[in-house]
């Protein structure tokens, strides 16, 4: 159940790794009932089924298939859109073995454990999403390069901050591509069944780092017109 967008893109991934799209199916905006595409997908056998919907209509889709059993008959549940928040709405009980990709999580180490505690106790024991940290990442390393120039200079600082490596407590080390993409390790992500958490926010278990070389898109592909030719 997918975005144009999306379908395409992870069409061409699965393809590209010698997996096989079995079928695909869309829904309308702001449907209320995903029976009907939850239970075509199911029937496909398709060992992941990959939802490209966001915000209610992903949770709404992956409330329904827990009802339907889907992840407990074997297959996965993927979506390409959902927060740390939506999980965090639906809880364990439900979320419970999704499989997800996300550039952040506030728990993998010390330093963004420390960062994540800090923004938790400015909202009401809250964990960053990797949304916040995003926000917060991008404005440091905008701070950096204006302190570099001595000036804030929309050109010239968006050209510092492509110069500058990107280093910080939340995402790492990393550069800016001349696209603008930011370049760092993205992580699959596999949701935790309520035996496994240890507390409110305690959700992912990492199965897989993708290195940063890896994780996006390469820079030849995207029909950028800010690269040079």
């Amino acid at each position: 159940m997918a975005s144009s967008g999306l379908e395409r893109e992870v069409e061409g991934v699965v393809r590209k790794n010698g997996g096989t799209v079995v079928g695909k199916v869309r829904h309308p905006l702001s449907t209320s009932d995903f029976s009907s595409f939850l239970l075509e997908a199911q029937a496909s056998q398709a060992s992941i089924i990959a939802l490209a919907s966001a915000g209610t209509n992903a949770t709404s889709a992956i409330e329904q298939g827990t009802r339907l059993g889907i992840i407990q008959h074997g297959q996965h549940l993927a979506p390409l859109l959902i927060w740390l928040t939506d999980v965090h709405r639906l809880g364990l009980n439900k979320a419970q073995g999704l499989v997800l990709s996300e550039s952040f999580y506030w728990d993998p180490n010390d330093q963004t454990r420390a960062w994540s505690t800090r923004f938790g106790r400015r909202h009401w024991g809250a964990m960053p999403s990797a949304g916040q940290a995003g926000v917060y990442a991008a404005v440091l390393h905008y701070l950096k390069a204006v302190q570099a120039l001595g000036s804030d200079d929309g050109t010239a600082v968006v050209a510092k901050m492509k110069a500058l490596p990107t280093d910080d407590p939340l995402f790492g080390k990393g550069s800016i591509r001349q696209d603008g993409r930011k370049i760092h390790p993205m992580y699959l992500f596999e949701v935790k069944k309520p035996s496994e958490s240890s507390g409110t926010w305690d959700f992912y278990k990492l199965r897989a780092t993708i290195p940063a070389a890896e994780a996006f898109r390469p820079i030849d592909q995207g029909n950028c017109p800010l690269v040079k030719k």
